[in-house]
């Protein structure tokens, strides 16, 4: 147990604990991904488990104190993550298949949401409220996953391009029908149920998305002609900043922070700055799902809770599950159908917006501390429990090459030119020459090392017809002497 450990250590329940539990996290996350990496699952499932083994439900090395104070790293990871999302909205980018990119996003997360909502509603017989905002949460995706997984393999192509945007636009509409749902659920059980409830998330999350837009430029304004470190402080500064200014107004920084990095990519066109952060970025990242599995209640699976309609939350979780895959899956093939998208990305892109951790597990605190008591802790618990299976379900290190056709560089095995269609040019070129007379082209005529070899051994002596005639006499035809005489 956690007090026994920690006076064994002589360690006292104050700093010393927060920095050894952070230690301990970190050590942990990076141990589990040697395990995960030989699975070929992504490094966000490895970071999960690490946090349920630490947790107070197996291992209980970490205090709850330190638990719940480390909440804050929920909107500084989903602060760094939106941002670097950002980087994808470039306007020229958008010219060619925002349209697209637009339908997709709309079709997948409104028929997830809209199947979430009605399972848990009347089969499942959940409460109305509840039902409303675990619908609501089932559009998001998880861009952690996501943007971890591509840096893990290295993918590029339109694949990746399309599912970048996709995602960046699927948690917008994520965060918009989250907030309009915990505010219809909170006025609801109030009593104090009217249309400047609904309205009022809408008007603060398009502030925060101006505000967001407003610091993009503050941030190239305070960037210009700064050294690598200084960029890479006040970017943190900023960052930090706005996640503070919305931690006030309690809304989520992932639509702002989106805008922050969107404004800045399209009036500098800078994407070192973006590299910098996504050095900077992973032992936060790390932090964030250690704490995540850290709060996985592995008891409350088994129970009921009266607040939502008195159905066990294991069942729950299940049909969220599998209800939330066929919704995404079947959205996104329907809208690459009606968009002409290629074969393959139809097939796959569903799949690929399977894995939800960062974003809803971020939106389910917020809600849990909006809906209070059994109901708040029964939404967590919920989300969390399917994120480690859908995050677990993201695409994997070397399968992922195939699915997002991955430009991989070549060694020099594979570099080495194919002799089986260089040798028919060289016959075609020999061809050709000795038909028309002329040079053959550096196009029709590769140098190889063997056509070198031979060219040199050909011209090591002059030909006969080339010699000199000398003025005296020769040898004849047949004779020993080799030379000519004068």
């Amino acid at each position: 147990m956690i007090p026994s450990v920690y006076e064994r250590l002589h360690i006292t329940p104050g700093v010393s604990a927060v920095i050894v539990s952070l230690a301990l996290m970190l050590i942990a996350g990076f141990a589990m991904t040697r395990l995960t990496s030989k699975l070929r699952l992504p490094n966000v499932t490895a970071y999960i488990v690490s946090g349920i083994l630490l947790g107070p439900f197996c291992l209980d090395l970490v205090p709850r104190g330190v638990i719940d104070g480390m909440s804050f790293l929920a909107d500084i990871a989903l602060a760094f993550i939106a941002f670097s999302t950002g980087e994808f909205f470039r306007i020229s980018t958008l010219k060619k298949s925002g349209a697209k990119v637009l339908v997709i996003t709309v079709l997948e997360a409104c028929l997830a949401s809209a199947l979430v909502f009605l399972v848990c509603y009347f089969p499942l017989g959940l409460d109305l409220n509840f039902s409303l905002v675990l619908g609501a949460l089932a559009a998001a995706t998880a861009p952690a996953s996501m943007v971890m997984t591509i840096r893990q393999t290295g993918a590029k192509g339109d694949f990746v391009d399309t599912l970048l945007q996709v995602v960046a636009l699927d948690d917008a509409v994520g965060l918009v029908a989250y907030s309009v749902a915990i505010s219809v659920a909170v006025a609801a059980d109030t009593g104090s149920f009217d249309l400047l409830s609904v309205l009022r998330p809408l008007g603060v999350n398009l502030l925060v998305f101006c505000l967001g837009g407003v610091f993009g430029l503050l941030l190239k304004l305070f960037l210009d002609g700064r050294s690598a470190d200084n960029r890479l402080i006040v970017s943190v500064a900023l960052l930090f900043a706005f996640c503070g200014i919305c931690t006030a107004l309690d809304v989520s920084p992932l639509l702002g922070c989106m805008a922050m990095g969107m404004v800045y990519i399209n009036t500098t066109g800078d994407e070192r700055l973006f590299k910098q952060l996504n050095y900077f970025s992973p032992p936060i990242l790390l932090l964030f799902f250690v704490r995540s599995g850290l709060n996985f209640d592995l008891g409350a699976l088994v129970n009921t809770s009266d607040a939502i309609g008195g159905v066990p939350l294991v069942w729950v979780g299940v049909a969220y599950f599998f209800v939330r895959i066929l919704g995404k899956y079947g959205g996104a093939f329907s809208g690459c159908l009606l968009t002409g998208k290629d074969k393959r990305v139809r097939n796959y892109l569903g799949l690929a917006l399977i894995p939800q951790a960062g974003v809803a597990i971020g939106l389910a605190a917020m809600g849990a501390r909006s809906l209070g008591g059994s109901a708040g802790t029964a939404l967590e618990t919920i989300i969390l429990s399917p994120a480690f299976c859908m995050s677990s379900s993201a695409p994997r290190a070397r399968s992922s090459r195939s699915i997002f056709r991955i430009r991989i560089p070549t060694n020099s095995r594979t570099s080495r030119p194919n002799r089986s269609r260089t040798r028919p040019a060289v016959r075609k070129a020999k061809l050709s020459d000795s038909s028309s007379g002329s040079t053959p082209s550096k196009a029709s005529c590769p140098l190889t090392v063997r056509s070198i070899m031979r060219t040199k051994r050909r011209f090591r002596t002059p030909p006969k017809s080339t010699m000199p005639r000398s003025t005296g006499r020769c040898r004849l035809k047949g004779e020993n002497d080799d030379l000519c005489h004068a």
